[in-house]
């Protein structure tokens, strides 16, 4: 509750404290500046209305004059309970007004305080107790203008616009509740995908240059008698790597940290992207880390190479290779693998990755399962199909189709 005041603190003191997360849990409601405001007019409002009703009271019996005054002073007073007991400030008020005058008025403002915090099953029912002691009243202190049946009707006109106007004040603060409560979910929601953002780009980051250090030191483990170069240079390749990793974590870090930090000021940066340009680099690498690699482009529709291919859509093409290069690092380290990127502008960007299914019998590198339910999570973000499994030739197939538009 807290946390929804801290939203709202310039125009707090305009709501009502119902629409601000107070009186939960059995708790008193606490006043806001704006309740204080309404209560002290209605208070005013009951006392002038008793006010008014006093004039009427010229040539009654003197017994009557001052219970007619006590109970109006007495009800007016109560008016400040409306908000802890509003039906009962209804009901009793509502009774004494059967006969008293000067109860008339806080009679009016529990009807109104009824049936702006009550549903109508509550206040329905109030209301027409309301309307049944208009009988009384008129028949026992009939106006002698207006008569009983005058009375009457007045008494219902007042009730009845008392009354709609306190269910039109309440369907307004059901409907400004309810567009508060899909603001707050749909910032929750807001929240929970950038997380998932972010996870995505930790995962494909952090397990392609995790999975490059374990193949290397796979390498320097079962080739112990290798030449010194070699172990050098895998050596090389590992604090490369690892330097690489560390310097992708930061980045990943700097947005959570810039996230937590900015809160609702402005969107958060992503970090930086690689694109369809940068698959020769990463195939490269893979290369010199020892896999084998066949790399294939064939875009179409006049573009002359891949750096052409829209930002967007080069990045998810990107990260659909890399997390497939991973993979088949994981599983089938020494398998050929072949990468294929087609399409162009209308056809849409077509990624294909095939690796046989080798036997591996060393240690295999853990992995959590999740890098092809994300893969799939992106590809239908992105408007297109994604799809992998073992093939009857003995391959293990991966293909992501995306939009590109002409």
């Amino acid at each position: 509750m807290s946390e929804r005041r801290e939203h709202v603190p310039e125009y707090r003191w305009a709501l009502p404290s119902v629409l601000l997360g107070d009186g939960a849990d059995g708790r008193p409601v606490r006043r806001s500046t704006r309740d204080w405001i309404v209560d002290i007019a209605m208070f005013l409002t009951a006392c002038l209305l008793a006010l008014l009703t006093a004039t009427e009271l010229d040539g009654e019996p003197r017994g009557l004059v001052l219970t007619e005054q006590v109970t109006g002073v007495l009800s007016c007073a109560a008016v400040w309970l409306r908000r802890r007991w509003p039906v009962a400030l209804a009901l009793v008020s509502t009774a004494m007004a059967s006969y008293l005058e000067m109860a008339g008025g806080a009679s009016v403002v529990g009807l109104f305080t009824v049936a702006v915090h009550r549903p109508f099953k509550i206040s329905g029912p109030v209301a027409a107790v309301n309307l049944v002691t208009l009988v009384p009243y008129g028949v026992l202190r009939p106006d002698p203008d207006l008569g009983a049946g005058g009375m009457f009707v007045l008494g219902v006109a007042i009730v009845a616009t008392v009354f709609a106007w306190g269910i039109v004040v309440r369907a307004r603060r059901q409907l400004v509740w309810s567009l508060r409560q899909r603001a707050v979910i749909a910032a929750e929601d807001a929240k929970r995908l950038e997380r998932e953002r972010i996870a995505r780009e930790m995962h494909d980051v952090l397990a392609h240059r995790i999975s490059m250090l374990s193949l290397h030191a796979g390498a320097l483990e079962f080739r112990p008698d290798a030449p010194a170069e070699d172990i050098a240079r895998a050596a090389g390749a590992i604090r490369d790597n690892a330097h690489l990793a560390l310097q992708d974590l930061r980045e990943v870090i700097g947005v959570l940290r810039h996230s937590s930090s900015a809160g609702d000021d402005g969107p958060v940066p992503d970090p930086p992207q690689p694109t369809l340009a940068d698959l020769r680099a990463l195939v490269e690498e893979c290369r010199q880390a020892g896999m084998k690699v066949s790399y294939t482009t064939r875009l179409e529709g006049g573009t002359p190479a891949e750096g052409g291919v829209p930002r967007g859509l080069g990045r998810t093409a990107y990260r659909v290779v890399q997390e497939a290069l991973t993979n088949a690092r994981k599983h089938a380290p020494d398998a050929p693998v072949t990468v294929t990127v087609s399409g162009g502008p209308g056809e849409g960007l077509t990624v294909e990755v095939r690796n046989p299914r080798w036997a591996h019998h060393g240690r295999r590198i853990p992995g959590a399962g999740a890098g092809l339910i994300g893969l799939t999570e992106r590809v239908e973000l992105a408007g297109g199909t994604f799809g992998y499994g073992p093939r009857s030739d003995g391959d293990f197939w991966l293909r992501a189709w995306l939009p590109w538009s002409p």
